[in-house]
């Protein structure tokens, strides 16, 4: 594509399926895409219906746990565009269901290092590049407290914590923060929580992302 000043860039971490996805997709109407997943066909995937709605996308498949990798793509965007208008930030590691007296060491330190110290790592690296106008979106759920959600509840806690004082911080000098809470979906990391259940009822990842976003304009 073609730099120029006026190109609005999204930033979605966790771009590859469920809500990342299809924020992804609505937001390639008005923004240039960087998809940040894990799973490279996933994200080729993407980048088909991206380009089938006539937008168009930079797609990075790494690790957000990866710091090196993320400052490295951080600098990149702020060498190519200088900066950014949006960061979704839907990145998740959604931990087995078990009671706490029975936690996973490996799933455990995996869930701190996905929710909690990843998105204290990627905060100071993209504040800049929002400036005071951009925006910041992170999606609550609410499940800390619940019985079998001691990894996920605790460390979606956290970050939701985080981002919320963010958000105290910067009312008045920006980048706006945005902190959601998205309806129930048929996602992988819902079946994953909630195996065998009726998913006829729940909101569709495309609409739910039309929601969502409606919610900061």
């Amino acid at each position: 594509m073609t730099d120029t000043s006026d190109t609005k860039i999204a930033l979605v971490t966790g771009a590859s399926r469920g809500l990342g996805a299809a924020l992804a997709a609505a937001l390639c109407e008005t923004h240039h895409i960087v998809a940040v997943a894990r799973t490279t066909g996933a994200l080729e995937e993407l980048d088909d219906r991206i380009q089938a709605k006539g937008g168009q996308a930079t797609l990075a498949p790494m690790d957000i746990t990866n710091s090196d990798a993320m400052a490295h793509l951080c600098r990149s965007i702020y060498d190519r565009w200088g900066g950014l208008d949006l960061w979704a930030h839907t990145a998740v590691h959604a931990a087995p269901l078990s009671p706490a007296s029975h936690l996973d060491a490996k799933d455990w330190e995996k869930s701190v290092a996905m929710n909690v110290t990843a998105t204290g790592q990627l905060i100071p690296f993209i504040t800049p590049l929002l400036g005071d106008t951009g925006r910041a979106l992170f999606f609550d759920d609410p499940k800390a407290g619940e019985k079998f959600f001691g990894s996920y509840g605790a460390t979606k806690a956290a970050q939701i914590a985080l981002a919320r004082s963010w958000q105290a911080e910067t009312q008045k000098t920006g980048p706006r923060v945005h902190i959601l809470e998205p309806r129930a979906m048929p996602t992988a990391t819902r079946a994953r929580f909630h195996p065998g259940e009726d998913r006829s009822g729940l909101a569709d990842p495309r609409a739910e992302a039309r929601r969502l976003l409606d919610q900061i304009t």
